[in-house]
């Protein structure tokens, strides 16, 4: 397959011009977004929703969340992440595969609606992790596109994908929220650097390779600036597979937590990895191609979804 996006493959960065739609669907009266969110969604590149999920979903999420920071009995021990140098848990992968709570989430009716409108096609979980960030101690994840990655070390062939965070805790401007370059989608940030095997090993804890030089970060916030997505428990961020993106370390007294998943395209399942290594875990990476099919909402009880 042509690698329309190569990147770790020379020793200077390059800037690419994005040759794949933003949004796949079709707008019309019946979709699930309003005209004024799918044309955000196409220019900048993220939407951010107040209260998509009731404050009865997030009480559910809030909890599990915590049984599974706390390593329950049956988590495989390779999806616990925790910080460099010490035992504080960073980020729980596979959730959707070891919480029922967490796999209704996932197939939440309404979330699939609009998931599957922006990527114009039937969609499976990629890769679904909580992130945590501990108060004093939570550290930062550097800015990075998750495309570039996904494309280099997992074989993800084209820019069809995205990400949903809900908002287990208040994210403030202070404790490392989200930060994004809105409009960075529309280019590709071709990166320097052969990757080594079993990268990920490192890039879970601290990613050094697929990390843009600064020059190519100052070009792709020229025009927007960077944007804080700040919001309370229920806020839903979704945003382009190819969104520059990152967050600063959180130094306040107040910890936050986010649910990730993160979609793709059926008909862009992965292939062999673009960057030559061999493919991550599939933990990280889903190979197997489930379609997510739409199940209640995470108000009713776990005995109800469908």
């Amino acid at each position: 397959m042509e690698d329309l996006y190569p990147s770790r493959c020379t020793d200077r960065p390059v800037m690419l011009p994005r040759l794949d739609p933003v949004v796949h669907g079709r707008w019309g009266p019946d979709a699930p977004l309003s005209r004024a969110q799918a044309e955000q969604f196409e220019a900048l590149g993220f939407l951010i929703l107040p209260d998509f999920f009731s404050p009865a979903a997030i009480a559910r999420l809030q909890g599990e969340s915590e049984r599974l920071r706390a390593g329950p009995a049956g988590l495989r021990a390779e999806t616990v992440i925790t910080e460099r140098g010490s035992d504080e848990v960073r980020s729980v992968f596979e959730i959707h595969a070891q919480s029922e709570i967490m796999a209704q989430l996932a197939s939440d009716a309404r979330l699939i609606e609009v998931v599957r409108f922006l990527l114009g096609d039937e969609v499976y979980v990629h890769q679904s992790r909580l992130n945590y960030k501990p108060g004093f101690h939570g550290r930062e994840f550097y800015w990075h596109s998750d495309f570039e990655t996904w494309h280099v070390e997992d074989g993800m062939p084209r820019m069809r994908a995205l990400s949903v965070s809900v908002l287990l805790a208040p994210n403030s401007e202070h404790n490392g929220p989200l930060l994004m370059m809105p409009g960075s989608h529309m280019q590709y940030a071709a990166c320097v650097g052969e990757t080594p095997d079993d990268h990920y090993l490192q890039s879970l804890k601290k990613q050094e390779y697929g990390i843009p030089d600064p020059d190519s970060l100052r070009r792709l916030a020229e025009p927007h600036g960077v944007l804080a997505a700040t919001g309370g428990p229920g806020t839903a961020i979704i945003f382009d597979c190819n969104l520059m993106h990152g967050s600063n370390s959180n130094i306040t007294p107040a910890p936050r937590s986010n649910a990730f998943i993160v979609y793709n395209a059926v008909c862009n399942r992965l292939v062999k990895p673009f960057g030559g290594a061999k493919p991550r875990p599939e933990f990280i990476a889903a190979r197997e191609v489930r379609p997510v099919r739409p199940g209640r909402a995470l108000d009713a009880p776990l005995a109800a979804a469908g």
